[in-house]
């Protein structure tokens, strides 16, 4: 699949590897992890353009500096795993298919906004991302799939919603993560949900944008994700949600010490070659953004 689909030439991988490596040696603002395996994600996820690789690790770990709410303190401990434990996080065991995206169910109304908030909640999401890049093939050659289950969203939900988080995630989506997102379907939508479902739509990038699904069924839904890749919970016949979360513990510890690590990689702007980037180059929020209210 990624060669059909991604242009991979298996006999070229060592070499765009090392073009890329060369690379950000010569960036000095850069200190970007090196591993084999996250710079094929990034070939990867920019279909082996070389390019576009490079501009994306250089957003990827940019960023980091203008989402300090997102990346500070990111560790998997105790509070980390307690987040994960109340599956509002879930990988699925089935990928679509042998060689077909990996699915995601997300549950924000499990959570109680006062205790989680909704930057920590993101921020643990994030080390699942990441975690994808490094060990999960279908996720980064065929992509993702991620079905928000609103099924208990208050008002509640909706004043402890941060529309400058949503927009800064949606825009570091496109550029940052060489993940690519096939659809986003949303189920259990009630009216205030669906209020907010339009309120997050619009602060998507367009690409994103035309990947939103609303369900008014399971039966739908199943024409996008088969029962065969669902857990029981939602109608399905792999496995139930406790089977999910005890998989998807194991596989972050295993990652406790990377995510440890990962505190000394990032950039110095200062030592750009070239304009620095900003909030405003990056995300381009600065002025516009204060018109938007919710209702």
């Amino acid at each position: 699949k990624a060669k059909l689909e991604l242009g991979e030439v298996p006999e070229r991988i060592d070499q765009d590897i090392a073009v890329l490596k060369d690379w950000i040696s010569s960036q000095p603002h850069l200190k970007a992890r090196v591993d084999d395996q996250l710079l094929v994600a990034f070939l990867r996820g920019c279909k082996y353009s070389l390019q576009k690789s490079k501009q994306k690790i250089d957003h990827f770990y940019s960023m980091r500096g203008a989402l300090p709410e997102l990346y500070e303190n990111r560790f998997v401990n105790e509070r980390t795993l307690t987040i994960f434990r109340k599956g509002g996080f879930l990988r699925l065991l089935k990928p679509l298919s042998e060689d077909g995206p990996r699915v995601h169910i997300a549950r924000y109304p499990v959570y109680d906004m006062k205790e989680f908030p909704l930057v920590e909640l993101l921020k643990t999401r994030i080390i699942l991302s990441d975690i994808e890049l490094l060990d999960d093939d279908n996720a980064v050659i065929a992509g993702c799939i991620e079905i928000v289950d609103m099924r208990g969203f208050s008002a509640s939900h909706l004043f402890h919603f941060d529309p400058l988080i949503a927009k800064k995630i949606g825009i570091f989506t496109e550029k940052a993560v060489p993940l690519r997102v096939k659809g986003i379907h949303f189920i259990n939508v009630s009216s205030s949900a669906e209020k907010f479902f339009n309120l997050v739509k619009s602060l998507m990038p367009e690409r994103l944008k035309q990947r939103f699904y609303v369900h008014t069924n399971y039966e739908s839904l199943y024409d996008y994700v088969p029962q065969e890749c669902l857990p029981k919970e939602y109608g399905g016949t792999d496995g139930t949600i406790e089977n999910i979360i005890a998989a998807l513990e194991e596989d972050v510890l295993r990652y406790k010490d990377y995510f440890e690590d990962e505190v000394q990689y990032g950039s110095n702007e200062k030592l750009r070659l070239g304009e620095p980037f900003n909030s405003q180059s990056l995300f381009g929020l600065e002025g516009s953004f204060r018109k938007l209210e919710v209702d």
